[in-house]
């Protein structure tokens, strides 16, 4: 195997980059991973009936096993970030890998609903450690002007599970039993091991790297700006999607077998917003950041004011889910801020969206609670998108005192 280096800046490229055929089998291991790991994120939604069955609690208490994973993917990704800061991103992406697939076969067989819960939190551990690494390893063989392309592909493994891997197994899972869909995502868990483990380069750990290094990424305020935007600006998104099957059937007045085409939908647009994204951010990256804000603030407004007709419905949903573009363009960018310490900051990228899926949810909620209709989402989302275009407006201005004073 050759060898690639890691903990060093991505922009660096004082190795010879590898061939064609090597960057592309290493981009399908990694986003092999992230598909395993996105559908069994989302697989959940589809089988909480029937998981509240088998362990004879209530659909709503169920739904706690959501959220004890998205409290591993914030807990998991600066911490194994910081306590794997010297070893190698080859062998932290298996480790990482082996413990998902341990924790989703294990969930298969849990025998009581706090187990269930407990082992969810456990598989949540690696989801943000491994998009980061991922991210690092695919950004690294390839030019700089190519880097957030080859962050997109690694990604295009989770926006292709929300599209088929969470339909595919939520389905059997609903038809066989619901074990059967997180046993299946262990198998792609280790599929995905066996793949990195014959196509990912070795790597060298930098004799600077530690701990310490990784912890200065939180005291560069274009880091937390950065998480900032996604944790503010892009709540929007998920608090329309979370309510996206109400909103279908109580404001759009469709049928319950019109929920799937809506998310369907949804997924089709994350893939074409990844694609699009990628490219435009290797393009301009901030120009791409900004104009997705922008972008955001006007579909969700209209999803909301078109909420109640089925076709403008079902392409609102669409545009919503090509908002997903901004996602490699922010990932790319905290590489960009992090300088020495782009491991820890790529991880906590997915701590970020999965707090602005905690607030979107909360804050549609709240709407909902207080009268205005599932549709009335959509301006929430809004609201966020235009409050994250502030913290967007304040690490430009940061940029460009910074870039002023290294002028003098």
């Amino acid at each position: 195997m050759s060898e690639i280096a890691a903990n060093i800046s991505v922009d660096s490229r004082d190795q010879e980059l590898p061939s064609a055929m090597t960057v592309a089998l290493v981009q399908l291991a990694l986003a092999c991973g992230g598909f395993g790991i996105g559908t069994g994120e989302f697989a959940i939604m589809g089988l909480l009936p029937n998981v509240a069955q088998t362990f004879s609690v209530t659909t709503p208490q169920a739904g706690y096993v959501i959220s004890a994973y998205a409290l591993g993917v914030v807990v998991g990704a600066p911490v194994i970030a910081v306590l794997a800061a010297k070893m190698a991103r080859r062998t932290l992406l298996l480790t990482l890998m082996l413990i998902f697939a341990a924790g989703n076969i294990s969930s298969a067989m849990a025998p009581t609903f706090e187990s269930f819960t407990l082992l969810r939190f456990v598989s949540g551990l690696p989801h943000g450690a491994y998009f980061g690494v991922a991210a690092l390893v695919a950004a690294s063989m390839v030019p700089a002007h190519r880097r957030a392309r080859a962050v997109g592909r690694v990604m295009l493994g989770l926006t292709v599970a929300t599209l088929l891997g969470t339909p595919f197994t939520t389905f059997f899972g609903q038809s066989l039993d619901w074990q059967v869909a997180f046993f299946s995502v262990g198998v792609l868990g280790l599929l995905t091991v066996v793949l990195i483990w014959f196509y990912v380069p070795k790597d060298r750990v930098s004799a600077e790297a530690g701990f310490l290094r990784e912890l200065g990424a939180f005291r560069r305020p274009q880091v937390w700006l950065t998480l900032g935007i996604a944790a503010v600006g892009y709540g929007g998104m998920f608090a329309m999607f979370s309510y996206i099957a109400s909103t279908t059937t109580e404001v759009a007045m469709l049928p319950e077998t019109a929920v799937p085409i809506m998310l369907v939908l949804f997924g089709v647009g994350m893939n074409a917003g990844n694609f699009i994204g990628s490219w435009l951010a290797d393009k301009s990256l901030l120009g791409t950041i900004g104009g997705s804000l922008i972008y955001n603030i006007v579909v969700l407004t209209t999803f909301s004011l078109t909420a109640a007709n089925p076709y403008l419905l079902g392409l609102s949903v669409f545009l919503v889910g090509c908002g997903f573009a901004a996602g490699p363009a922010l990932q790319t960018r905290l590489m960009d801020v992090a300088a020495d310490a782009q491991t820890l900051a790529a991880a906590s990228n997915h701590s970020a969206f999965n707090i602005a899926n905690a607030i979107g949810a909360w804050l549609g909620g709240l709407v909902i609670a207080g009268g205005y209709g599932f549709a009335a989402t959509g301006y929430v989302g809004a609201a966020l998108s235009f409050l994250g275009l502030f913290v967007f407006a304040a690490s430009l201005r940061l940029e460009r005192r910074d870039r002023s004073a290294q002028a003098v």
